[in-house]
């Protein structure tokens, strides 16, 4: 099992800066990819962006391409959503996930039955 937790969510006026974490534990040995995916109230769960344990690569959503960059940290057990230029319309919760399994290229993890294991979400709000 992983456990997941997400943190930094917050109120931020449109076309600030948010930074998001998402803390992994257990057995993360067994992930491959950490997803970051946002739903906003009535509407679907979004992709955001992905990125590859083994070799860093990235995959983003294209509402968020170039404004949202995702990190992890050496020891593989964080990773980040640096969130630029913020819109309104980002306002969602905003959660990560874990992949494990069989490892594919990262761009091919962008549903959510992709992932197996997900953390409870933090509230991103942008003011317009």
């Amino acid at each position: 099992q992983v456990q997941l937790v997400e943190s930094g969510g917050g109120l931020v006026q449109a076309g600030g800066s948010l930074r998001l974490s998402c803390a992994a534990s257990g057995r993360t040995v067994s992930v491959y990819v950490m997803g970051w995916f946002r739903q906003a109230p009535g509407k679907e769960r979004e992709f955001v962006g992905a990125i590859s344990w083994s070799d860093s690569t990235t995959y983003y959503a294209d509402s968020v391409k170039g404004r949202f960059t995702i990190s992890g940290n050496g020891a593989k057990n964080t990773v980040y959503l640096q969130m630029n230029s913020l819109k309104p319309e980002d306002t969602a919760v905003y959660s990560c996930a874990a992949a494990s399994g069989y490892p594919r290229p990262t761009y091919r993890y962008s549903r959510s039955a992709d992932y197996n294991y997900w953390g409870r979400g933090t509230q991103v709000t942008v003011s317009s």
